[in-house]
């Protein structure tokens, strides 16, 4: 394995012959470091933290340090991250805690941008983009291809669904639903489907049709969200993106951002 001289690496981890430890970065004990990642320099990863294949760490990120929470005791918690993601520079990305489930993880595919935050108990999904600056607090849960826009933060225990986009700046207090497009101006708002991020992945028109239907109802009524929610039964067909529209509306515990 390329391991530069400047980088120290504990005995205890364990990384691939075809890994790559830039200058000065330190590696833990329990850490796992799978085929062609490679830690650019200044790169620090404490363990338990198991890392896959392909990805690319810059410089002075960290990775699996002890939680900012206050009620982190130093139990034994982890941090997974799977493969082909990019992790910027200054990005932060902090171990579970017992409370959370004590793990922290990120899928495959996915874009962290310098200076965002992950905080403990948070899972990230595969082919996301977290801009500059994004800040998740704990048990955040972003589902597969959301995107969240430069500088927003994301309250503890809220979700953003799949192929949501939010824009930058933004709060979020609540969740957000999967396929949505939201902003906040003094609070969040939807403005509709996330229609050329749909396009963009190969929805089809008529998905993007109904989907455009559900959020008029949704957000553009004077409905609430129980009143919309009968309406789209009603009138829209259950397609699948409706189906898990309506389905994460139910389930959610905090609201969502209308």
């Amino acid at each position: 394995m390329a391991v530069h001289p400047s980088a120290v690496v504990h005995p205890g981890a364990r990384i691939h012959e075809t890994a790559e430890i830039g200058p000065f970065c330190v590696v833990g004990d329990e850490v796992e470091i799978g085929p062609s990642t490679r830690l650019m320099a200044h790169v620090y990863v404490e363990g338990p933290t198991w890392i896959g294949e392909s990805n690319t760490f810059y410089p002075y990120s960290t990775v699996g340090v002890a939680s900012q929470d206050l009620k982190y005791q130093g139990e034994r918690a982890e941090t997974r991250i799977g493969n082909y993601n990019r992790i910027r520079e200054f990005v932060t990305i902090h171990r579970g805690t017992k409370g959370g489930g004590a793990l922290t993880s990120i899928a495959d595919s996915t874009l962290v941008m310098a200076y965002a935050h992950v905080a403990h108990d948070c899972h990230i999904g595969s082919h996301c983009i977290l801009a500059n600056g994004v800040t998740l607090g704990g048990h955040v849960v972003i589902e597969d291809h959301a995107v969240i826009g430069a500088f927003s933060g994301v309250h503890q225990f809220c979700r953003v669904g799949r192929h949501a986009m939010v824009g930058g700046y933004t709060v979020l207090t609540r969740d957000v639903m999967p396929y949505s497009l939201t902003v906040t101006e003094r609070e969040p708002r939807v403005f509709g489907e996330n229609k050329v991020g749909l396009e963009r992945r190969g929805f089809s028109p008529e998905a993007i049709r109904r989907l455009h239907q559900a959020f008029r109802l949704l957000a553009r009524s004077e409905l609430n969200t129980a009143q919309a929610v009968e309406r789209i039964e009603a009138e829209i067909e259950p397609y699948e993106e409706i189906a898990e529209l309506l389905r994460f509306i139910r389930s959610t515990e905090r609201g969502v951002v209308k």
